[in-house]
Order: C-alpha cells, then sequence, then structure tokens
C-alpha cells in the first residue's frame, strides 16, 4: 500500500502590516489606543444609563445592550492582535482561529440584533408599515 503525505497545517501565517521591529510600536500603540478608547466609551454609556432612572426607558436599555455588545465584539479581537505585534509573532493555531471567528459571528449577529431592536423602539409603532393603505 501507498503511503501518502498526512500531514496538515496547524496554524496560520498572519500577515501584518509591517515586518520591521523599529515600526511595531507604531500599530501597536495605534490599535491600543483605539481599542481603549472604544472600551471605556461605551463603559460610559452604559454606567450612564445603569445609573440615571430617567434613562430607563427600552430605547436606552437597547443602547446599553448594543455598547455590550460592541464592546464583546471588539474584546474577541483586538487583544490578540495587540498580543502578536507585541511579540513580533506572526501565526495563529488553527483552533483559536476558529475559536474567534466563532465569537465575532456571534458578535455580530447580536449587534445587528441590537441595532435592529433599537432603531425600531426609536421609530415607534407608527413607521412600521402595516401593509394596508386606505385611499
Amino acid at each position: 500500500m501507498k503511503s501518502e503525505n498526512q500531514t496538515g497545517a496547524v496554524e496560520f501565517l498572519l500577515l501584518g502590516l509591517s515586518d520591521d521591529p523599529e515600526l511595531q510600536p507604531i500599530p501597536f500603540g495605534l490599535f491600543l489606543s483605539m481599542y481603549v478608547v472604544t472600551v471605556l466609551g461605551n463603559l460610559l454609556i452604559i454606567l450612564a444609563i445603569c445609573s440615571n432612572s430617567h434613562l430607563r426607558t427600552p430605547m436606552y436599555f437597547f443602547l446599553s445592550n448594543l455598547s455590550f455588545t460592541d464592546i464583546s465584539f471588539s474584546t474577541s479581537t483586538v487583544p490578540r492582535m495587540l498580543v502578536n505585534i507585541q511579540r513580533q509573532s506572526n501565526t495563529i493555531i488553527y483552533t483559536d482561529c476558529l475559536t474567534q471567528v466563532c465569537f465575532v459571528l456571534v458578535f455580530a449577529g447580536g449587534k445587528t440584533f441590537s441595532l435592529q431592536q433599537w432603531l425600531m423602539t426609536v421609530m415607534g409603532p407608527s413607521a412600521i408599515p402595516s401593509g394596508t393603505q386606505s385611499s
């Protein structure tokens, strides 16, 4: 019986912005600052809605839900990218990649659902077409 090569890819090669180690602090600082601003801004929105009793309406509930989903969506990808930039590593294991893709898809779907619910709450029932028109 003829034997064949049974090896498979166990990691993916990531192509980064730059391979030059001297330029790595620039994208690291840029992405870290954007991540911190995103997380802190969304946490501030959630805290403002939770602390003020006048903001406990359905519209603000969905806005806080959208903020939480945005934090989760950013946290599923950016920290791993920051670690890879800091370590100057350009590989990701296959299972880690699949896990990250699953989280991104879950949070993207949740974000879309939250945004649709928030828009329907803001627009109100008068903006929903009834399907019947009277002349």
